[in-house]
């Protein structure tokens, strides 16, 4: 681990009144930088030295971030598509379906582009450009054979787009200069959702890495025209802040947050089949990886066929790769799951999934 990184990681940690923490500017309104550390203590100092259980010591933050901090909350995120985490009548605002002759539906989106601070631990704020005012942007899902309509506004002072991973016009892929839509500006995208499989949406403007570091990024859902078996499913982008603008991330998150799913496990059930929607979106660094404790999964990679590549605990992803994972708990407990890049891991990417018990001659 880089010296510079592990003195951030202790500042993540909260240590305040063992190692003299101070970060000043990170209130609302700071720029984005994470502070310094007062004193020359590293994390492996600090480790060999003791001071402290394991949250303390490597496995999530004192505090919690203000609510709403990142547009959503990243538990609620995990299973919100199609604004279905909005009340009814504020949901219509954002989404609408129109059944279509053929049986398939016409679903329309409303998304605009406007800048915001986040907040991507505690008292680490970030500067962040985002779609409907959240990082990750709303999670789109779509039947294939569906037809997407986005109406997109540019709200924020430079130019952006919305790029889909999928079959589209050349017209509606908004990478090319010609295509960017101005400050002030509407445009919408429509094409057919094929093909089936989990993709992604994100700017394309110039610098293209800025764009997408600075959060305008989502999940992109096709589901097949014959249904995949029930399961519970969860949206999962790993993604990373570099909250002092040096080129290299500070901060490494699933859903935005670090350490979340530490504090806030994700709860599922013994023996139910359980669907990730996996997204790498880190930007800054070569590779991403997902790993899971005393369990395996099987892999769809990018979704496109219901014949998995590989049952493993382990998947490495380069930016923008994606894959469906599907896995069955055979114990209660509680079960890490992390990147297997260590470092990725001590700085936020980690959560828990908490396994219940099946209750005996049934399901809960």
């Amino acid at each position: 681990m880089k010296p510079r990184r592990s003195l951030v990681f202790t500042a993540l940690l909260g240590l305040a009144a063992a190692t003299s923490l101070l970060l000043p500017g990170n209130g609302p309104g700071s720029q984005g930088g994470l502070g310094t550390v007062k004193g020359e203590e590293s994390l492996r100092t600090m480790q060999r030295a003791g001071g402290g259980g394991h949250i303390e010591m490597g496995m999530g933050t004192r505090g919690s971030v203000t609510e709403g901090a990142v547009g959503i909350d990243p538990t609620v995120y995990l299973t919100a598509w199609n604004f279905n985490n909005l009340p009814p009548g504020e949901r219509e605002r954002f989404y609408r379906e129109t059944p279509r002759g053929d049986g398939t539906l016409l679903r329309e989106y409303w998304f605009h582009a406007f800048e915001r601070e986040i907040e991507v631990a505690p008292g680490v704020f970030f500067q962040a450009w985002t779609y409907n005012g959240q990082v990750p942007g709303p999670t789109i899902r779509a039947t294939e054979g569906d037809r997407i309509r986005i109406h997109f506004r540019n709200d924020a002072a430079r130019p952006h787009t919305m790029h889909f991973h999928g079959f589209h016009p050349a017209e509606m892929d908004g990478s090319l200069p010609s295509q960017f839509v101005e400050p002030g500006g509407a445009f919408t995208y429509e094409f057919t959702a094929e093909p089936f499989g989990i993709h992604l949406y994100h700017c394309h403007s110039t610098p293209l890495t800025e764009h997408i570091h600075k959060g305008l990024y989502g999940a992109f859902i096709i589901d097949p025209k014959t249904p995949r078996e029930r399961a519970k499913e969860l949206v999962m982008m790993m993604n990373g802040f570099d909250t002092d603008f040096d080129g290299e991330n500070e901060v490494y998150a699933v859903n935005s947050v670090a350490f979340h799913y530490m504090s806030r496990p994700v709860h599922v059930r013994q023996g139910e089949l359980v669907r990730i929607y996996l997204v790498n979106i880190l930007e800054f660094d070569q590779i991403n990886s997902f790993h899971l404790h005393a369990n395996f999964f099987k892999e769809y990679r990018t979704g496109t066929s219901l014949t998995p590549n590989a049952f493993t605990d382990i998947v490495v992803m380069g930016q923008a790769e994606r894959s469906i994972l599907e896995v069955r708990f055979p114990h209660p407990g509680s079960f890490m799951f992390h990147a297997h890049k260590t470092e990725f891991s001590e700085l936020g990417w980690m959560g828990m999934f908490e396994v219940e018990e099946r209750l005996e001659g049934g399901t809960q």
